[in-house]
């Protein structure tokens, strides 16, 4: 099963991606992020292509949960603002729902 390997590749792919917009435009960071930027976001949409679903939103929906854990560990290690017990709590129900929409798509 490629889900395990595809989807926080792709979560650092996306959380990237979208940082680099961010940086741009409420940091003050050069342009030229924004290339990196809509590269990173290609590679994410690339990296959900090889997770095997039936659906192409049942793939989508199972990676939400490691979207969230991922954004949280990126506020954590990048940004230096830790999370608090409610996104903890929140990350870990988000990650037992994505898995139970895998379980339901293998």
């Amino acid at each position: 099963m490629m889900a395990p390997l595809a989807y926080p590749a792709a979560a650092l792919a996306e959380i990237g991606g979208c940082f680099a917009v961010w940086s741009v435009l409420r940091l003050g960071a050069s342009p030229w992020w924004l290339v990196v930027g809509m590269g990173l976001l290609g590679l994410f949409a690339w990296l959900l292509t090889l997770v095997e679903a039936a659906a192409a939103g049942r793939a989508f929906a199972a990676y939400g949960g490691v979207y969230i854990a991922a954004s949280l560990g990126w506020m954590w290690a990048v940004e230096g603002v830790a999370p608090d017990g409610r996104d903890l709590v929140g990350a870990v129900l988000c990650l037992a729902g994505a898995g139970v929409i895998l379980l339901r798509s293998g």
